[in-house]
């Protein structure tokens, strides 16, 4: 069972930055839960998403002496019959008149001039071409005999365009549905390019998507949860809306977003984002909006980074992050408080972005969730899988976690840089 409140620091067991050797309680029982309650999924695959080793994980399935029913592995779409193609589709659409072939193609024309795709038309040329010639043929069909010859002459190239095409949509369909169908044209593009090492044209994954009815998973606006107190102490703005950094573990910005239960229920999920690496450093979930919820945030990226001293915290006016208790929390860990003006979202963008982004691509389209407990499961795993897996756009589509083990940096060097 999950706690009625989680947090998480994100960290990775294959990654040079941080190695988390002891796992805390908490992380083992959500991860145990999130594979008994995925049957379709695999412990390599949940494993990935969390970055932890596979036999990590196989060794507290089996301490949990979890026996969970093991469901159908996620059947591929069943691909409709390949189309009849040229002479045949139109023998099949004039029915018992065509007899075989046995109609003069004079007769029916007009059954070949109504808006047909002209690839259809030089078929027809190529079935019945032995019977009426090719001349006549072209000329019922309105089609040029040059035209004609040059299409009958690339087949072989157009065959393999077509074999390869079948190819990259079954690979294209794979990426997409382990990114649980959120992935867009970009970020599967990335993904072929690194897996395959194969020079693939993001048009051209575009076009296969589009054709295969393949699609990423869209932004909308989000609602916000702001409530601030105007009675409060204020920081300055430190970062004035540029959301970059130059190193990690000196800039972050953190928020506080809902995440909708059937009912009309609430939990809510506090982040802490380092703006250099657009690593998730710490989150904590519960089922209020006191306090201890974005301090223990704070506290998760603290123990992520080892240390947040000499940083910048960036926060809207939220009476959360407007309290003694969170000033007081960030005096201890030796961070400057940083606050967006008020009732201004785009002050707080990026963190904005990244609840957008998180509540879009768990919830799919859904309203709501329907228990608290599925929530938490997958928040804990997208979370998770944001950091070691999911491609970032801002960070030349590599994962954060990626992106910062390709800085070469350390934990010591992490310490310094603050």
């Amino acid at each position: 069972m999950l706690d009625t409140r989680d947090t998480g620091s994100c960290g990775s067991e294959d990654g040079h930055l941080v190695v988390m050797k002891n796992y805390p309680p908490e992380f083992k029982a959500d991860s145990v839960a999130l594979y008994e309650s995925r049957p379709e999924a695999t412990i390599r695959s949940v494993a990935a998403d969390l970055g932890i080793n596979p036999e990590t994980l196989r060794n507290w399935v089996r301490a949990a002496g979890v026996s969970r029913p093991r469901g159908r592995r996620t059947q591929k779409p069943s691909q409709p019959p390949a189309p009849l193609q040229g002479g045949e589709r139109r023998l099949a659409e004039e029915g018992p008149r065509a007899g075989g072939g046995t109609r003069d193609p004079a007769e029916g024309g007009e059954v070949f001039r109504r808006g047909d795709a002209l690839v259809n038309r030089f078929q027809c040329v190529a079935d019945l071409q032995r019977r009426h010639g090719v001349k006549r043929l072209c000329s019922i069909l309105g089609v040029a005999r040059s035209s004609f010859y040059y299409w009958r002459r690339t087949a072989a190239d157009r065959a393999a365009r077509k074999t390869a095409d079948a190819r990259l949509t079954a690979r294209t369909r794979a990426v997409h549905q382990e990114s649980d169908g959120t992935y867009g044209a970009p970020r599967i593009t990335a993904e072929l390019r690194e897996t395959s090492g194969e020079a693939v044209n993001h048009k051209r994954v575009a076009r296969i998507m589009r054709a295969s009815g393949i699609e990423g998973v869209r932004l909308r606006r989000r609602h916000r949860t702001t409530v601030a107190d105007p009675a409060a102490a204020k920081a300055p703005d430190l970062i004035g809306r540029d959301f970059t950094a130059d190193k990690p573990n000196t800039k972050y910005v953190v928020d506080i977003t809902y995440l909708p239960i059937d009912g009309g229920k609430f939990c809510y999920l506090a982040t802490v984002i380092d703006l250099a690496s657009r690593r998730l450093a710490g989150w904590a979930i519960a089922d209020h909006m006191r306090g201890d919820l974005v301090t223990d945030a704070l506290a998760a990226a603290i123990r992520t980074r080892g240390s947040l001293a000499g940083s910048i915290i960036h926060t809207d006016h939220g009476a959360q992050y407007t309290s003694r208790a969170f000033a007081e929390a960030c005096r201890s860990a030796g961070v400057r408080q940083s606050m967006s003006a008020v009732g201004s979202s785009a002050d707080n963008a990026l963190a904005e972005s990244f609840n957008a982004t998180f509540k879009r691509e768990t919830l799919q389209g859904r309203k709501s969730w329907p228990t608290e407990r599925e929530a938490r499961l997958d928040a804990f795993r997208w979370l998770h899988r944001y950091n070691t897996r999911r491609r970032h756009s801002r960070l030349g589509q590599r994962s954060p976690i990626a992106f910062e083990n390709a800085l070469q940096l350390t934990p010591t060097t992490l310490a310094q840089a603050a």
